[in-house]
C-alpha cells in the first residue's frame, strides 16, 4: 500500500513539475521564439544590419514590401502601420512609419516580435533602425509615430529559391510584458520621446550616411 501511495505521490509531483514548466514556457514565449528565430533565423525572422551595402545594386529591380501589424491578448494598444506598402530598388534604404496609441489608463510596456514572408527572403531582408530592438513603454493616452530603416539585399536575385520573388511583407506582432519590477519598466525605452529623437536623427541624414561601407551578411 506504502509502495503505491509513494508511485503515486511521485506521478503527481512529476506532473506538476511540467505543468510548472509550461506555464513558464506560456509566459514567456513571446521573447523565447524571438530570441530562438533571431538566432537560428527560422520562422522568416529578418536580420539587423548598421548600414546598406554599397553600391546600390544596378540592376534596377525593384522590391515591394508591405506591412502588417497584430497586438497580442492582454495590450491594449492601437497599432498599426501608416502605409501599406513601399517600393525600393534592391540594396537600397527606405524609411516607412508605424503607428502606436496606448488606449488604456496605465504605463505598458510592449515588445515588438517580427518576421518576414515569404520565409525564403529572410536571409535577404535587414532593418537598419526599428522601434522592435528593445521593450517600450506608452503612458496611458499615449501614441507614437515610429520610423524603421530597412532595405532588401540583391543577393536574394541570385538565389534559385528567390530570384523570382518582388514582393515581401514585414509582419508585427505586439506582446505585453507582464511581472515587470518597477525598475524594469522605468529602463524601458519611451516610445514616443525615443521614436522622435530617431525620426529627428534620421532626418538630419544623408541616403548616403545609410549606406556606408557595410559589410554583407
Amino acid at each position: 500500500m506504502k509502495s503505491r501511495l509513494s508511485k503515486n505521490v511521485r506521478v503527481v509531483a512529476a506532473l506538476s513539475l511540467i505543468l510548472v514548466f509550461m506555464t513558464g514556457l506560456v509566459a514567456y514565449s513571446p521573447t523565447l521564439y524571438q530570441l530562438f528565430c533571431q538566432v537560428t533565423g527560422y520562422g522568416g525572422t529578418v536580420q539587423r544590419a548598421d548600414a546598406a551595402p554599397r553600391p546600390v545594386s544596378e540592376s534596377n529591380e525593384i522590391v515591394t514590401v508591405r506591412f502588417d501589424a497584430n497586438v497580442g491578448a492582454g495590450l491594449a494598444w492601437e497599432f498599426r502601420p501608416e502605409q501599406r506598402e513601399v517600393k525600393t530598388r534592391f540594396g537600397e534604404p527606405v524609411r516607412a512609419y508605424y503607428y502606436a496609441k496606448n488606449l488604456s489608463d496605465e504605463t505598458l510596456v510592449g515588445r515588438a516580435v517580427f518576421n518576414v514572408t515569404p520565409y525564403q527572403t529572410a536571409p535577404y531582408f535587414f532593418k537598419i533602425e526599428c522601434f522592435c530592438f528593445t521593450n517600450e513603454k506608452l503612458a496611458p493616452g499615449e501614441s507614437a509615430r515610429m520610423p524603421l530603416v530597412l532595405y532588401v539585399d540583391e543577393q536574394m536575385l541570385k538565389d534559385e529559391d528567390t530570384k523570382g520573388l518582388r514582393e515581401v511583407t514585414l509582419s508585427y506582432t505586439f506582446y505585453k510584458q507582464d511581472d515587470l519590477s518597477p525598475e524594469e519598466v522605468e529602463s524601458a525605452r519611451d516610445l514616443k520621446t525615443g521614436s522622435q529623437a530617431l525620426d529627428a536623427a534620421l532626418e538630419a541624414r544623408t541616403p548616403a550616411e545609410f549606406d556606408n561601407d557595410a559589410p554583407r551578411r
